[in-house]
């Protein structure tokens, strides 16, 4: 009754009555069948459009927008009008619909970060860091603390030999939040950056006699390290070892100033743990040095191109190892290629992955304790409430929301039901971007050679909250419905996404 109470008259009840008539009296039949005659179709579109809605074709709010369209865009209006589409009719009302406000503005009530210093310039969400007697931290970085605080663990090094590091086990112990070299962890803090290491550096000419250098110190490695350094030091070419195992070389020099003279550089780890790759591999690669690596199991994704190092998985390629280390030292055409990504750029795999560091991981912390603060704030019976999805007629477009790896706050991306793809979820996400003019978050940090153009280009996109070893490695639709059934089963889905 409430659509059709306002399109009758005063209280008799007469359709016509207070309509303006001419020439042709209240009374006259002829006037009545004509007013009658034009009211019909307006009655039927109505009724048709209400079956609709309650069969749940069409939200409430595009019924209304239906009905204004009716009668203000009608066929026999006499004034031309540019029609905006359903498509932007439903973008209007889902940003409308679905915005809420959150109770924390990060701005006013930063995060604050118990027990840590703030050791960067800038981050997309304001935090701090430090010690306060009134106010309670959002985390801290021990155990035992009041509730509502998370706990946090940082460490670089190996957990093979810290034992607390093993992501399990400081799950165990308690920890909300793990710091470490795993790409699985929470927040990884790796040993890799383009501010710390100038990978893009030219090589310098090979002038040394020995084909390899060495710098291991730690004699008592868990692993096979020093019995790989013996057995390459038995083969038949010579290498300098500079540290306190088999020194056969003055220590007293720079590292990466000396291996810029060398064809190779063993860059054994003291322990073979995946993500576990330190300043030895990354100091190979500004020096131009090829990296002979014992350690990561995973060392290739860590790798600037696939031919870019050699890698001694066990005692048993050792032998071949060394043979192909030969060919290439006798071969300058073929040594020529491993260095090729100097020139031609490293692989967009090895760019996503130094790209993470551009931002300082205790930016991440605090985006990454943000972000779980509005997670937890999200699960209110007024964001539930939010439509997520607008339907007019046959046509269903959805509410995403997106972010670049790095930034904090969301924007609002739409895809209709027909094109729920992957490459359409890209194009959005890049429409989006160049709109607002947005600056990749690692342009200042790479090196002049690797910024490219203006261009965005998106490597990864992902489901929000994804660890960045399933983001980057594991990750992956399995096609295009799987990413359809992904965004029609999570109201107003979430992603991010990182460009190379």
């Amino acid at each position: 009754m409430g659509v059709f109470s306002n399109l009758r008259g005063p209280k008799s009840g007469s359709i016509h009555e207070g309509l303006p008539v001419a020439n042709a009296s209240p009374s006259s039949p002829s006037s009545f069948k004509r007013k009658v005659s034009s009211l019909l179709p307006i009655c039927v579109a109505i009724v048709v459009l209400i079956e609709i809605a309650f069969l749940g074709r069409l939200d409430n709010a595009a019924l209304v927008d239906t009905l204004t369209d009716f009668f203000t865009n009608s066929p026999s209006s006499s004034q031309s009008t540019t029609r905006t589409s359903d498509f932007e009719k439903c973008e209007k009302w889902l940003e409308r619909e679905d915005s809420v406000s959150y109770s924390r503005d990060f701005s006013k009530d930063p995060i604050f970060i118990s027990s840590g210093d703030k050791d960067f310039e800038s981050c997309s969400v304001d935090c701090a860091f430090g010690s306060s007697s009134d106010k309670k931290p959002d985390a801290a970085f021990e155990l035992g603390h009041q509730p509502g605080t998370l706990s946090i663990i940082r460490s670089m090094e190996s957990a093979q030999y810290y034992h607390e590091n093993d992501l399990a086990q400081a799950r165990r112990r308690g920890y909300d939040i793990v710091m470490t070299t795993s790409l699985s962890s929470d927040v990884p803090v790796g040993y890799f950056s383009w501010a710390e290491y100038d990978i893009m550096a030219p090589v310098q000419p090979k002038t040394e006699k020995a084909i390899a250098a060495a710098f291991i110190s730690n004699c008592e490695a868990r692993n096979f390290r020093l019995q790989a350094l013996e057995a390459l030091m038995e083969a038949s070419f010579k290498i300098d070892s500079y540290g306190s195992c088999h020194r056969n070389r003055d220590g007293s020099v720079e590292k990466v100033e000396a291996l810029k003279h060398y064809k190779f550089s063993l860059a054994f780890e003291n322990t073979n743990e995946e993500d576990y790759v330190t300043e030895k591999f990354f100091q190979s690669l500004v020096a131009g040095s090829v990296p002979v690596v014992v350690g990561a199991p995973n060392i290739e994704e860590f790798a600037p191109s696939p031919d870019a190092f050699l890698h001694i998985k066990q005692m048993s390629d050792v032998e071949p190892v060394a043979k192909k280390m030969k060919y290439l030292a006798d071969n300058p055409a073929a040594y020529s290629k491993t260095l090729r990504w100097k020139q031609e750029g490293p692989s967009d795999s090895f760019k996503a992955l130094v790209d993470m560091a551009a931002v300082h991981s205790s930016c991440r912390l605090c985006i990454f304790v943000a972000t779980r603060i509005r997670e937890q704030e999200e699960k209110r019976p007024e964001f539930k409430r939010r439509p997520c999805k607008c339907t007019r007629g046959s046509e269903t477009v959805y509410h995403l929301y997106v972010r670049e790896r790095g930034r904090f706050d969301m924007e609002s991306i739409f895809l209709k039901d027909v094109n729920l793809t992957l490459e359409a979820l890209k194009s959005a996400v890049l429409t989006k971007f160049k709109s607002l003019r947005h600056e990749p978050i690692w342009k200042k940090e790479r090196p002049a050679s690797l910024r490219g153009d203006n261009e965005l280009k998106v490597h990864s996109i992902y489901p929000l909250g994804l660890t960045q070893r399933q983001a980057l490695y594991n990750f992956k639709f399995e096609g295009n419905s799987t990413l359809s059934t992904h965004i029609q089963r999570t109201p107003c889905a979430k992603f991010e996404f990182v460009f190379v």
